[in-house]
């Protein structure tokens, strides 16, 4: 039960993150991703954003259905990969882009892996 929540609650952060990245104003995307907010008006770079954020939003859907649509052992493999996945992007935003990637996306993933594969 608590695996299921905090997995619901990585594909609701993973959606949000799309609507930030697609649709967002250049000050919340600058805010929220530690970038200059100039740098987040370049057309250039809002198309790089909105390619991230489909993305995050596909990936977001793919658990929601995971937890729809598949049952028994393939879904607790789906979900604790899906999870993985996130925890391993999550890192390497963190050394790549913005530290606070691996807390923000990969801690509640982790959590989650974590409460999956205890079952509880």
């Amino acid at each position: 039960m608590v695996g299921t929540i905090l997995t619901v609650l990585v594909a609701l952060e993973a959606l949000y993150i799309m609507g930030l990245e697609m649709f967002g104003k250049p000050a919340k995307q600058a805010e929220t991703f530690e970038l200059d907010e100039n740098i987040t008006k370049m057309p250039e770079v809002r198309s790089l954003l909105g390619n991230q954020g489909i993305y995050n939003g596909m990936f977001g859907v793919l658990i929601l259905l995971t937890l729809v649509v598949i049952h028994g052992s393939a879904q607790d493999i789906m979900l604790k990969l899906e999870m993985a996945y996130i925890v391993i992007v999550a890192v390497y935003g963190s050394l790549t882009a913005a530290r606070k990637i691996i807390l923000v996306q990969g801690l509640p993933a982790l959590l989650a892996l974590i409460a999956l594969a205890l079952h509880i």
